[in-house]
């Protein structure tokens, strides 16, 4: 919704204002509706807005409380508009007219530094405080949109995107060797373990789920964190269809909140459960309003030969039809980006991304699916995207091994029979499965786990000594279970890994910025999050049915076809590699030339990389998934970043 940026600033007004200009300047890139500046004596506010929800158009942003001395600058959009009314005591009527910033203002002066765990939405918002002088920023619980500071001694700066706080006066930009040694070393999509840090140094990000304070008297920096994950209160229910009912309640709560934009509504769309509930509610929803819902499905290139197992869908198109037919009032979109691919998306990706990234896969399917919204007035993209650790969560075998260990063997012989006729997977190898979740330690998978990771580590062993980052992260590195995972466990510290959150929030924040559409997932919705969190395991597995809850709470949005499918499921994008084809040439010699490049030499384990490149020597499409692949993209992410520098 909007660009941010802003500056405290005590060390004279020429400085002050030659550094105001360049922060301000420096977001010109950013295509915005309108732009807006603050400037006092100390502090300087911007925004780049973008106008995505009815009552933003022709907001005034930054927004100035002459009586109590204060001004706001926000990149939000709220989701419990009308919860907030009711705690501050604003009429309905006040309330069509208020924007977000006002809403957020308004909680700020009655609850202060509290009035960020009060929020419901995707924000990143900044308010001065005048007679205090006093800078308070915010950050949403799942980190949605981003925010990030510089403090150089007695001046302060922030912003939505990290480019600009590299421009101002004085600053050199270094790159971080201990973020850049924990992005080589994480297995994980993640960047960095520690969620303040960023590629560059002296360039810190605000957490998800906390606040910031800078006190311009003292020149302090003061983060806290207002929300965790920790211990949600059970719900327990009388009966089956009462956790149905409860999840229909608040999950379409979480959508329709969501459609707010006077533009049109887009939405991801594949044949699974997560995207097909969301487009499932909102179609209906939109069907009210008059508006018909943009579905965009990614789809392989026409002359891609699927070599994926029986269990795996590479083109989903049969289901999805299934489901745009059953609900109705939805615009197919069958996009397969033809001509594009991981290799030519990534200087794209790192100019809008601002570091380097790993989800290669996918990076030219979702900037598709952005520009296609751009394309077509989107100002909403719904996705459905953490829809597995929430609303269609329900892991049978990691439910079954819970049982083995407790000795529910009438109960886990059920529902394994049961596993068996719905899925068609053998009992015998479900059993085997079940045993090996259960009783990891008898069947040496931990070992093996811990090996492939260092079979496979990108980082050169002198880095990783130098920066002592091996030692530093400890398990976390060796934390690549796989299938063999307990995703019970996952799922507990899924929610509370904030460099999680940090990597989506800056895949949402940068793309909808660059095409003015906004990523909005109701499956990460606080409220739903809370739900989920709450609901009793059986309500997720039950009978031989994995996803259980979602499959029974949306039997009138999707078709049984999709509903209750067990067998097969969609893999997205399998067809990456046969996309390179036509470049691997490009590839190859690119690969080559870092391993002898002195600019990643004892950085990029080069020696492991020309293995890879060794065993494989051509690119077929089977090998998509296969560690080398990864590992020489990787490489090459990171190469073409450093070559920035």
């Amino acid at each position: 919704m909007s660009a941010i940026a802003g500056i405290v600033h005590t060390d004279g007004q020429e400085a002050f204002w030659e550094d105001s200009w360049r922060l301000y300047a420096s977001l010109g890139h950013i295509p915005a509706d309108t732009t807006g500046v603050w400037k006092g004596n100390q502090a300087f506010l911007s925004c780049h807005a973008q106008w995505i929800t009815p009552e933003s158009v022709h907001e005034k942003l930054p927004l100035v409380d002459e009586v109590s001395g204060l001004t706001i600058t926000a990149d939000a959009i709220l989701d419990n508009r009308e919860q907030l009314a009711d705690q501050l005591f604003i009429s309905r009527s006040q309330l069509s007219v208020l924007s977000d910033s006002e809403l957020i203002l308004r909680a700020y002066q009655q609850w202060g530094e509290q009035a960020a765990s009060k929020l419901i939405g995707d924000f990143a918002f900044a308010i001065w405080d005048d007679r205090k002088r006093t800078l308070f920023a915010a950050r949403d619980i799942t980190g949605m949109r981003t925010l990030y500071y510089r403090h150089d001694g007695k001046r302060f700066s922030f912003c939505t995107l990290i480019g600009p706080l590299l421009e101002l006066e004085g600053v050199t930009k270094d790159l971080n060797e201990t973020w850049l040694s924990e992005f080589l070393a994480i297995p994980e999509m993640h960047g960095s373990a520690d969620i303040h840090m960023t590629a560059y140094c002296g360039v810190n990000q605000l957490p998800p789920a906390h606040t910031l304070v800078f006190r311009a008297a003292t020149l302090q920096v003061e983060l806290k964190q207002y929300h965790r994950w920790d211990e949600v209160e059970p719900l327990l229910l009388k009966s089956d269809g009462e956790y149905v009912e409860a999840f229909r309640d608040v999950f379409t709560q979480a959508v329709s909140a969501r459609l707010r934009t006077h533009r049109q509504v887009a939405a991801a769309l594949s044949g699974g459960l997560d995207s097909g509930a969301v487009v499932g509610f909102a179609s209906g929803s939109l069907r009210s309003q008059g508006k018909r819902l943009n579905a965009y499905s990614y789809v392989p290139v026409s002359d891609f030969t699927d070599y994926t197992s029986k269990t795996l869908l590479a083109d989903e198109r049969p289901f999805i039809r299934s489901t745009v037919d059953h609900i109705g009032n939805i615009s197919e979109n069958y996009l397969d980006f033809e001509g594009r691919s991981p290799f030519s998306e990534i200087d794209t990706w790192l100019d809008m991304m601002e570091m380097p990234y790993k989800y290669f896969e996918n990076s030219f399917w979702i900037r598709g699916f952005y520009e296609k919204a751009s394309q077509q007035d989107a100002g909403v993209l719904l996705t459905g995207a953490r829809g597995n650790f929430t609303i269609s969560w329900g892991p049978a075998l990691d439910y079954y091994a819970s049982l083995m260990k407790r000795g529910r063997w009438i109960r886990l012989l059920q529902e394994m029979r049961q596993y068996s006729q719905r899925t068609g997977m053998k009992f015998s190898r479900i059993a085997r499965i079940t045993a090996q979740k259960a009783y990891p330690e008898r069947f040496h998978t931990a070992s093996k786990g811990a090996a492939n990771v260092a079979t496979n580590q990108l980082i050169h062993p002198e880095f990783a000594s130098r920066t002592g980052v091996l030692e530093r992260l400890g398990s976390l590195v060796m934390l690549q279970g796989g299938a063999r995972a307990d995703a019970l466990k996952v799922r507990a510290e899924k929610f509370n890994n904030l460099a999680i959150a940090n990597k989506n929030g800056a895949v949402a924040t940068k793309c909808s910025l660059r095409y003015r559409a906004w990523e909005r997932d109701p499956t990460s919705d606080a409220r739903v999050i809370q739900f989920c969190l709450s609901v009793p395991i059986e309500q997720y597995v039950s009978k031989g049915t994995d996803r259980s809850l979602i499959r029974r709470a949306t039997s009138p949005e999707l078709p049984d076809k999709v509903r209750l499918n067990q067998r097969v499921r969609g893999i997205q994008p399998a067809d990456w590699l046969h996309r390179m084809i036509p470049d691997w040439g490009a590839f190859t010699s690119e690969v080559q030339t870092l391993c002898s490049d002195s600019r990643v030499a004892g950085i990029l384990n080069t020696d492991r990389i020309q293995l890879a490149l060794k065993n494989i020597p051509q690119p077929r499409p089977e090998l998509a998934s296969h560690p080398d692949m990864r590992l020489m993209m990787h490489s090459l992410i990171v190469y073409r970043f450093i070559r920035k520098f």
